[in-house]
This record gives structure tokens, sequence and C-alpha cells, in this order.
């Protein structure tokens, strides 16, 4: 960990919020990563105590900047990097609740028979049909 400013793209990947640097720098390009509430450029310098909003996927993170490195190192290491606030926290959980009740819920839609049931479709056609 520096006191130094650390690039944006190159805290994301230290902080393994993405896997690659490159991945990290398109994100920021793409307008997923939100630095004090405004689009960033990737090598924009990051600064301790920052907030940092972060989309990937469904999930958006809210995170407080808690440490700086510009070296990637075990997971324990990198949460120490940041703090996601309380409310992200509890949204994001409501979100994965809501999301799990809807795919539960949306799991009577018509799937594609098996291999039985086609079976026995083909096997009540042949039988009722007549001509």
């Amino acid at each position: 960990m520096t006191d130094e400013p650390v690039r944006l793209d190159k805290w994301l990947w230290a902080a393994r919020f993405f896997k690659t640097r490159v991945l990290a720098k398109k994100a920021i390009e793409g307008g997923k990563v939100h630095y004090q509430g405004e689009r960033a450029k990737a090598s924009r310098k990051v600064e301790c105590h920052a907030t940092l909003k972060i989309r990937q996927g469904w999930d958006e993170k809210t995170v407080v900047v808690t440490a700086l490195s510009e070296q990637r190192r075990g997971a324990r290491e990198a949460s120490q990097l940041y703090c996601e606030t309380q409310e992200s926290s509890d949204k994001r959980s409501a979100n994965a609740e809501q999301r799990k009740l809807l795919r539960t819920a949306d799991d009577s839609r018509v799937k594609r028979p098996t291999k039985k049931q086609r079976r026995q479709i083909v096997n009540f056609k042949n039988i009722h049909d007549i001509d």
C-alpha cells in the first residue's frame, strides 16, 4: 500500500473488481465507473476517502477508497483497499433477492418436452391419427 496517487484502472485491478487492467479501462470508458459522482478517465488519480460507483453485471456497488495500491494481491488484502457502503450492500442484496424471486416465479414457463414426453406425444398422435 502506498501514499502516492494511483491510476483509477490500476486501483480497480488491484482491488480485484476486474480481472485485468484492460477490462477495468473498458468499464471506465464505457461509463460503468463513476468517481465522486462523475464519469472519469482511466488515468484519473485515485485518492483516499473518494467515492466510487462501480457497475458490474446486474450489481452496482458504491465503495469508499480506504487505501491505495498499485499491486494486485490476495483477496483478503484487496478487500482492505475499500469499504462498501451499507446502503449499497442493502440495495444489492434486495435486488438479488428480487431477481431470485422472479426467476422462481418464471420457472412455470413452458419448457421443451423431455425425451420421454416426446415419445408419449408421438405415440398419442399415432394412436389418434385415423387418417
